[in-house]
């Protein structure tokens, strides 16, 4: 039976030959993952199975990344209990204050995703690493709690949806861009329960930056899970950042898609969705005069390298507009190091921003950038409801790093075009 990179992955997992669309099936896991919010309810549950160890030490991370450094006593609390399970589990992958970034930056960085593996998160955005050409996805935390203990999940074999990539993305237009062009597209439940499979020759236009960011917010379009074709770079990135063994594989070419649906890169525009859904998009030349408190570049979303540079080249000789607040997160230690040595933190800073430690605090409204009642502000994150970074009565427009530190500059959301130097 012909099927899908996703299907063929599930089912060497599963240990059959194939599977199909709604088919229930048991798949064996190559990572379990959980941070500082999920891990704790997971261990609850761990303990009720009664097991004494997890199924694979080497196979289970945790990051504490979303409330930490902590902000207060019941975050702390938190990580000291998720903190302690793994001395007491020996987990090979905890990491600490220092060592660690935000999750899904992190997990590709250290080596621990790789092409065909099957991985879960207690974490939405786990679909991040469909970007390496593995099936990722998010569950919840009792799934964290039975996968840690069998090293097993059961799944409904999604269908696919096929996008077809063509041609090169203009300047200052990223990978941000294209997700939310697409997600404005086919709404955030145009690909419910199904997995987006990226292919076509304009895959070769795109960095794995871009392939993450795309990724990641595969959820924001209701999708069990986005992957990517595998290619040269794809490769090239696996093999600098682990020493595991890999498998590529391929969609079938008679293979079935719900829908396939073809984007031409090149006429992409820098997008940004407006509240409260990030299908509510616009391009940049259709935003029209919206001004902003504050500013956010980071994220799993849009904290790594490549997007630290592209602010950082709207940043160069401008200033931050005296209304407005620009904080900017480099996705982890090892980014936040590189951002150092290549001189973008002092542009950062000189320009009028602060950075901080790697952290999902605003992202979630957890802390570090909360916004009061009547506030905007335009972040490089992957969600903008209803009081997703404060108070209920506050704006998000997403946008990507470029559109951000621009908006920073102007005090109002605008395109890098008309601000860089």
């Amino acid at each position: 039976m012909a099927m899908t990179m996703t299907q063929k992955i599930l089912a060497a997992h599963a240990g059959v030959e194939s599977v199909k669309p709604g088919q229930l099936i048991k798949v064996k896991l190559d990572l379990v993952l959980g941070n500082d919010i999920t891990t704790p309810v997971a261990i609850k549950e761990f303990d009720k199975i009664g097991v004494k160890k997890v199924f694979d030490k080497k196979k289970i991370a945790i990051v504490p990344d979303h409330f930490t450094p902590n902000k207060d006593i019941k975050s702390a609390e938190q990580c000291k209990c998720t903190r302690e399970f793994a001395c007491k589990m020996e987990i090979e992958n905890y990491f600490e204050v220092g060592q660690m970034g935000i999750e899904h930056a992190l997990i590709p960085e250290k080596g621990l995703a790789v092409c065909g593996d099957v991985i879960i998160g207690a974490d939405s955005h786990t679909c991040t690493y469909g970007a390496l050409g593995a099936f990722s996805t998010g569950i919840g935390s009792t799934d964290m709690g039975a996968g840690m203990a069998t090293g097993e999940a059961w799944f409904k074999v999604p269908e696919a949806i096929k996008f077809v990539l063509k041609g090169k993305m203009a300047p200052w237009v990223s990978g941000k861009d294209v997700i939310l062009h697409i997600i404005g597209m086919i709404g955030v439940d145009g690909a419910l329960y199904k997995s987006m499979e990226y292919t076509g020759e304009g895959l070769k236009n795109l960095s794995m930056d871009d392939r993450f960011t795309m990724a990641n917010m595969a959820i924001e379009a209701g999708a069990k899970n986005g992957i990517f074709e595998v290619d040269d770079k794809t490769i090239e990135y696996v093999k600098e950042h682990s020493n595991r063994e890999y498998t590529v594989y391929t969609a079938d070419e008679d293979a079935e898609y719900s829908k396939v649906i073809e984007i031409d890169l090149s006429s992409i525009r820098p997008t940004v969705a407006f509240p409260h859904l990030p299908e509510n998009t616009r391009t940049i030349d259709e935003v029209g005069e919206v001004f902003i408190d504050q500013a956010v570049i980071g994220s799993c979303t849009n904290g790594r390298i490549e997007d630290l540079r592209a602010a950082a080249k709207v940043f160069k000789g401008n200033k931050v507009n005296k209304r407005v607040r620009a904080i900017i997160f480099p996705a982890t230690q090892k980014i936040y190091l590189e951002a150092l040595r290549e001189g973008l933190l002092e542009i950062f800073i000189e320009a009028g921003a602060v950075v901080s430690t790697p952290t999902c605090g605003p992202c979630l409204g957890g802390h570090m950038g909360i916004l009061a009642k009547g506030e905007r502000a335009i972040a490089t994150t992957n969600r903008n409801f209803v009081g997703r970074m404060g108070h209920p009565e506050s704006e998000v427009y997403l946008a990507s790093p470029a559109v951000a530190a621009a908006s920073a500059i102007t005090g109002k959301i605008s395109s890098p075009e008309e601000v860089a130097k």
